[in-house]
């Protein structure tokens, strides 16, 4: 939910560039106006970002590659496993 109001000054092109974007994209000048900051500065601040990198560092070798996966998947399927 968005509580924070912010007035900004921009030029009539900018106006004008803002607007066809916003209706390209079936928007409003202020979503693209918010996407266009959480582009710009990052939805996620960057420590947020690198401790989520760490912990996905520390999952290596913990989990199945996906063609591991798919084969204990077919061998479920067809009551191969173990034969």
């Amino acid at each position: 939910m968005y509580t924070e109001r912010l007035q900004i000054l921009v030029s009539p092109e900018q106006r004008k560039r803002l607007e066809a974007e916003a209706g390209r994209r079936g928007a409003s000048v202020a979503a693209l106006i918010r996407e266009a900051v959480d582009e710009y500065l990052g939805a996620t601040p960057l420590d947020q970002r690198l401790r989520a990198v760490e912990g996905i560092g520390e999952m290596r070798g913990r989990f199945l590659s996906p063609g591991e996966l798919e084969r204990l998947v077919e061998e479920e399927r067809t009551g191969s496993a173990g034969r």
